[in-house]
């Protein structure tokens, strides 16, 4: 065990689980309608809370078992139950190896939220979380960080798929995901309401931008050079996707909107982190530039052109985003391109298809939309009992 790279990692751990909570909450929050912010703040923590526990009884071991299969890690590790606080992941006790994973399968099925939000029902969202996190994301972190089939000496040779912290595990699958379920639940019923409250919306993406600090820095699993430019590169990229995405907002539209910006900036965070191992800062700058333009036309496209209602566009910029950093590695030449593309390809049709499954699935027992009535009122009060304002104050 390494002092430092435990320290670190330990740090890295917390600052994941700010990403979730409270960063994602609160930029999801601001960006709906007043009465359905409780609902969205229910939803992220509900998730963090059953994926901690679904990682602890069975994810983990399905990502990072000791089975000798390319496909799933088998249960040896279920409940950590062959796991001692002696026993070590390379320089890290293992036990913090598992809890910063936990933060990782926390944050991938939160994520997909965005796309969901005002309007679906609250058992589906625990349900096909859960089922999903096991069924999907957990096989999938297997196949690329847990030596399986896409990794180094799997289908691609010793040059497996290069995804430093998520570009296919965590933003490919959750945004096809989120693509998947807008499908299923079509349009709102209202889609002209402002965000409630962009104030809010910027001090989540101010944590989110705190918080992948150690999402990517972290990911490097040790104190030392190669987690500090893994953090650099997650700056700079951040920062320059802000700029771009207002720049273009401003040609387009003659001004540049703070929720344009900081949406931005998570464009810029998504697209670097596949990445983010694997480049220099000035190739960061690069990811950056072309992100905030390229997932704002994503936006415009899936939005008015797909005519799909990912209501706070998912796929847009966090798929769409972590496809184009995983292509980038290739065209940088820190990855080839057979392993690239192809292991996007693989992880993107498997995704597709567990999450149409899924849905059709859960939904034979579970509504998957609330009634109009609910929707139109709000989810705060009908679902949840609740209020996030005192109207009559």
């Amino acid at each position: 065990m390494n002092g430092a790279d435990t320290a670190w990692i330990i740090t890295a751990t917390a600052l994941v689980l700010l990403m979730t909570l409270p960063g994602l909450a609160l930029f999801y929050g601001g960006l709906v309608r007043a009465r359905n912010v409780l609902s969205v703040f229910m939803h992220c923590y509900a998730i963090a809370s059953l994926m901690s526990v679904l990682w602890f009884f069975f994810g983990y071991s399905i990502a990072f078992g000791g089975g000798e299969s390319g496909y799933w890690g088998g249960l040896d590790k279920m409940m950590l139950l062959s796991v001692t606080s002696d026993s070590l992941s390379g320089t890290l006790p293992e036990v913090l190896f598992f809890a910063f994973q936990m933060t990782f399968a926390i944050i991938t099925p939160a994520l997909i939220v965005g796309a969901y939000v005002e309007r679906m029902n609250f058992g589906f969202v625990l349900t096909f979380s859960a089922a999903w996190m096991l069924l999907c994301y957990a096989p999938v972190v297997h196949w690329v960080w847990g030596g399986g089939f896409l990794a180094d000496g799997g289908i691609f040779g010793d040059t497996g798929v290069r995804d430093f912290a998520g570009g296919i595990v965590v933003h490919e699958t959750a945004g096809i995901a989120a693509l998947v379920l807008a499908v299923f639940l079509g349009a709102r019923k209202n889609q002209n309401t402002p965000p409630h409250n962009p104030g809010m919306v910027m001090i989540g993406a101010a944590l989110l931008w705190v918080g992948w600090f150690g999402f990517n820095g972290g990911s490097q699993l040790a104190a030392d050079g190669g987690a500090a430019m893994a953090i650099t590169v997650t700056h700079i990229s951040a920062a320059t996707a802000s700029l771009t995405w207002a720049l273009w907002e401003r040609i387009k539209f003659g001004r540049a909107s703070l929720v344009g910006i900081v949406t931005g900036t998570i464009a810029g965070l998504a697209s670097i982190t596949p990445a983010s191992g694997f480049v220099d800062p000035v190739q960061a700058l690069i990811i950056g530039a072309i992100a905030g333009v390229g997932c704002q036309e994503a936006v415009n496209f899936v939005r008015n052109k797909c005519r799909i209602d990912d209501t706070l566009d998912v796929f847009a910029v966090h798929g769409v985003g972590g496809i184009f950093g995983t292509i980038m590695i290739a065209v940088f030449g820190a990855g080839s391109w057979a392993a690239q593309l192809g292991s996007l390809a693989i992880v993107g049709i498997y995704t597709l298809v567990v999450s149409v499954v899924l849905v059709l699935i859960i939904r034979l027992f579970i509504p998957i939309r609330v009634d109009e009535e609910t929707e139109v009122n709000g989810l705060d009060l009908a679902i949840h009992g609740e209020r996030a304002y005192d109207m009559s104050s």
